[in-house]
């Protein structure tokens, strides 16, 4: 009887439990992935303890303690609980987290005396199944139950498995809706990061060993101060067929005196994922080398790169920031950038203006702010600003609603009404970013400090997926990368040579290119990313020279440990 009632009282927890994680998830087919994967995590802890009270307390309370935890870190980090995060997240900075929110460090001491003590007691007053077999009958019969549960639960979790349509979705969704269970046991197989090929030690030695004494920069101490601005969503639209009116062409795409570089930039992601744009001009690396991992670059490789441009400007006596349009810490945005060797990153709350809605003009403005208050005579200064004017939807009001200048500009559009007020909207937004650019440049370039300014789109947006079918006016070579094209500037108030000029940058390579402009000497890492990108004229994981890039991966990785 005593056993019955502990039981009892412990499918009573399970099934609450099972409310409490279950039913917040917003899909049917998401309730029944994570009901699938509790039945299966308990009835493994029922084989492996032999105690059916304990393993629906301990299977239950593991579900609703993951719940909370994403809870916590959606209420107070605002952004979704990843695997990586118990391997990163907690070694890197839970320390620190945790003594901003001291109440949390008791909600903690309650669990460790509280859990195990409710446990200890079930496993005192359940009876063990199994107790009338004997010897290897009872371990073969426990051990093949851990391992069929064990099996259950991993093909639930296979990208081609049962529940395969909860996999193949957009990267995202899987970061940002409401589905936190399920978005952290799918991202389980997402987030795992796979090394490029690479050659044996001796070839990277060959090909390599002349760029490890890079030389001196061309310009002396003190160096320039370094702008360098991400403008998400942002491309060229002269370089679409259809639009071919003047209100098409900008003066921020435009070549004038002070430009010394630009051209189409080739980035690694499409209609979003900004935050690998973010990585790859930070680490000089591009996302897609370390397979589907890299697209949570923010999560699972920041925390191993050990040789940045942040890293190398540091070393040269730079004070890095960046200048943030979100909360500091979405998407792991503090963590990272610390990794990526800024030494601060000013979110939208430090700066007093209103995540998300940032025009601009008002991103610059707070930049100017910022920098003004940290420039320090004899010191130079890099500025990262990551802009959002351009963020989607571009179809959230009426074309009526649009100033009378930009409505209905460009005709003869793939999807009709819709692509035209995308793309409307977009040239609208986009004049604005123009007038703000042309306000940068009077700051920082329109005086005596020597500059270096940088402005590149990120990756294009997606108009809902409109912008696909639209015809590009581009050169028969670049076809197979039209959705992956946006575009570069870099300018300079001081004399210099001008850039090389290919007919697609990397955007892996555009931590080169700006340590060029500035004339800075660079170290063997990015000193062999330049002669990287000479060899394969711009291009980096699609270089045609597939042997030259192996050996490439096996010098920065095996030699240079720029990633470990």
């Amino acid at each position: 009887m005593r056993s019955s009632a502990v039981r009892v009282l412990a499918a009573l927890a399970f099934a609450g439990c099972a409310w409490a994680t279950v039913w917040p998830e917003p899909a049917a087919l998401q309730k029944l992935f994570v009901l699938v994967l509790m039945l299966f995590a308990a009835g493994a802890l029922l084989c492996a303890t032999g105690r059916l009270a304990v393993s629906l307390l301990l299977g239950g309370g593991l579900f609703v303690a993951l719940r909370f935890i994403s809870a916590l870190k959606e209420n107070y980090l605002e952004t979704a609980l990843m695997p990586a995060d118990f391997v990163y997240y907690a070694r890197s900075s839970l320390i620190a987290t945790l003594r901003h929110y001291p109440h949390l460090y008791l909600l903690g001491v309650g669990v460790l005396v509280l859990v195990p003590s409710v446990l200890a007691l079930a496993w005192k007053l359940d009876r063990p199944l199994f107790a009338w077999r004997r010897g290897w009958e009872r371990a073969a019969w426990r051990t093949g139950g851990v391992l069929l549960c064990a099996v259950g639960f991993r093909l639930c979790l296979l990208p081609d498995g049962p529940f395969a349509s909860l996999h193949h979705r957009d990267v995202w969704d899987k970061l940002s809706d409401d589905a936190q269970l399920t978005n952290f046991f799918v991202n389980i197989d997402d987030d795992g990061v796979r090394m490029p090929a690479m050659s044996d030690d001796a070839a990277a030695q060959r090909q390599w060993a002349a760029t490890e004494h890079a030389g001196p920069g061309a310009r002396p101490a003190p160096y320039p101060d370094i702008v360098q601005v991400l403008e998400e969503s942002t491309f060229d639209p002269s370089i679409f067929a259809a639009c071919d009116v003047p209100s098409c062409r900008f003066a921020m795409f435009r070549p004038d005196a002070d430009t010394r570089g630009s051209g189409l930039l080739r980035t690694h992601t499409w209609g979003g994922g900004t935050w690998v744009s973010e990585f790859a001009v930070h680490t000089g690396l591009p996302q897609d080398i370390f397979g589907a991992g890299g697209m949570y670059a923010p999560f699972v490789l920041a925390p191993h790169v050990h040789d940045t441009l942040p890293d190398l400007l540091r070393r040269l006596g730079y004070l890095t920031i960046a200048i943030y349009p979100t909360n500091g810490a979405f998407l792991n945005g503090r963590d990272a950038y610390r990794a990526y060797g800024f030494d601060h990153l000013y979110g939208a709350g430090e700066l007093g203006l209103d995540e998300w809605e940032e025009t601009d003009a008002q991103m610059f403005a707070a930049a100017k702010r910022v920098y003004d208050k940290v420039k320090k005579p004899g010191q130079p200064v890099f500025v990262m600003i990551l802009t959002i004017n351009q963020h989607g939807p571009h179809d959230d009001n009426p074309m009526a609603k649009l100033p009378p200048p930009w409505r209905n500009l460009v005709q003869g559009l793939a999807g009709k009404g819709e692509s035209a007020l995308d793309f409307d909207t977009y040239l609208w937004r986009l004049h604005d970013s123009d007038v703000a650019m042309r306000g940068l440049e009077h700051d920082f370039l329109d005086r005596r400090q020597p500059t270096v300014l940088v402005h590149f789109g990120d990756h294009e947006p997606s108009f809902d997926g409109l912008i696909r079918p639209l015809a590009r006016t581009l050169p028969p070579a670049l076809v197979p990368e039209r959705d992956f094209l946006t575009y570069y500037m870099i300018k300079s108030n001081f004399a210099g040579p001008p850039l090389p000029s290919y007919p697609a940058l990397d955007i892996a390579f555009l931590p080169t290119m700006v340590l060029q402009a500035a004339g800075l000497p660079a170290d063997p890492y990015f000193s062999a990313a330049t002669a990287l990108r000479d060899r394969c004229q711009g291009r980096f994981d699609d270089c045609p020279d597939k042997a030259l890039l192996a050996s490439y991966y096996a010098w920065i990785f095996h030699r240079l440990h720029v990633y470990e």
